[in-house]
């Protein structure tokens, strides 16, 4: 069995993870929607500043926007959550059954993922995708990091996190590939680009996003989450920890963005740059929550976050399947047309709210959906 999780004290659950894991889900769930109409109540669409209309909008290569954080945060969160949850699955089973417990998550993330974005649902093989989704990249991360935590040290833990961004840089940027020179990296010529279009071929998304040698990156990216974890099952004072999370966020930012004068910061192959240029404001937005939350006890405001926070995949999946944008417009249609400028924002709420109110009753009912 890992000595660091043996040797590492239990905690009680720590609100901040579950919080913070709802504010990410808020913003794909409705809440982006919601947050725009209230903008726009204050600053026409056609008057927002371009520098706003860039930070909620997905940067089309090189750079990084607020609304990009969505799915690298949602990874990191992962990464968060599972030294608690394997010290307890350790304990309570033993390796055999952690390890059927892992196998049976990489397979359902990866149905969800063909679910959601793969078009499975079609029973149509011309049209499906058979890696393409948030939630498979994040078994794919889930899968290294779990098995080092069961196996390894911390130490060799974080070693491999840094081993995978240097040795994924190298490949991109010294490995040459036919119709390209070792180097290039270009939206639809990269090394990554082409190793997906030998591995995926016709079940490839022919979207300028990557995948299979991507899959690196996605681990290091729940590994990052894995080591703050680690630091939140630590014994040090609670206060020392929030500091160290606050630091730790700086050192990735800047060293992202030194890292990414030499290998850009591009979300859609998720370059080394990028994973520590988001994993940075990941550990920072993970920090203000955990002090807020868990260390002055200011809970009340996370609610509605953690409601959705707890039951993340129903509320990830649950928008893909049902419309509750139309069903929230049928209800207030009518309403929305006699509240002139709000009637937006009304009709957004209303969309939202209808899965809000749906997750809050199942945690009312402790109905919970665990992969």
């Amino acid at each position: 069995m890992n000595s660091s999780i043996q040797q590492e004290p239990t905690s009680q659950r720590i609100m901040s993870i579950d919080a913070l894991r709802g504010f990410d889900m808020f913003w794909i769930c409705g809440g982006r929607n919601v947050f725009l109409a209230i903008v726009g109540l204050f600053i026409a669409e056609n008057q927002q500043p371009a520098w706003f209309k860039y930070q909620m909008g997905h940067v089309s290569w090189i750079g990084f926007s607020a609304w990009d954080m969505i799915m690298p945060l949602f990874l990191f969160i992962v990464g968060v959550a599972m030294p608690f949850s394997f010290a307890k699955r350790i304990e309570a089973g033993g390796k055999t059954k952690v390890y059927l417990k892992i196998i049976r998550r990489v397979i359902l993330l990866w149905i969800f993922g063909m679910i959601a974005q793969g078009n499975l649902l079609k029973a149509d093989m011309s049209v499906l995708r058979l890696y393409s989704n948030t939630l498979q990249s994040i078994a794919s991360g889930y899968l290294v990091a779990a098995i080092l935590l069961i196996n390894v040290s911390i130490r060799t833990q974080f070693l491999v996190m840094v081993g995978l961004l240097v040795g994924y840089c190298m490949l991109m940027v010294l490995v040459p590939f036919p119709g390209g020179v070792a180097g290039i990296i270009e939206p639809t010529m990269n090394l990554a680009r082409y190793i997906d279009d030998i591995v995926l071929g016709r079940f490839d998304d022919g979207s300028t996003y990557t995948w299979v040698l991507s899959s690196m990156g996605f681990a290091a990216t729940v590994l990052l989450g894995v080591m703050a974890g680690h630091l939140l099952r630590s014994n040090k004072d609670q206060k020392t920890k929030a500091r160290w999370l606050a630091g730790g966020g700086i050192c990735c930012l800047a060293l992202g963005l030194i890292w990414g004068q030499f290998f850009p910061v591009i979300k859609h192959i998720w370059s080394s740059s990028m994973v520590l240029w988001a994993g940075g404001w990941s550990i920072l937005l993970l920090a203000l929550f955990y002090y807020l939350i868990d260390i002055l006890g200011w809970r009340r405001w996370s609610f509605p976050f953690v409601v959705i926070g707890m039951n993340a995949i129903v509320a990830y999946m649950a928008p893909r399947i049902i419309p509750f944008g139309t069903i929230g417009d049928n209800l207030v249609a009518g309403l929305a047309k006699h509240l002139g400028m709000f009637g937006g924002l009304v009709k957004a709420l209303a969309g939202f709210m209808v899965l809000w109110l749906m997750l809050w009753y199942m945690q009312r009912k402790k109905t919970f959906l665990k992969v």
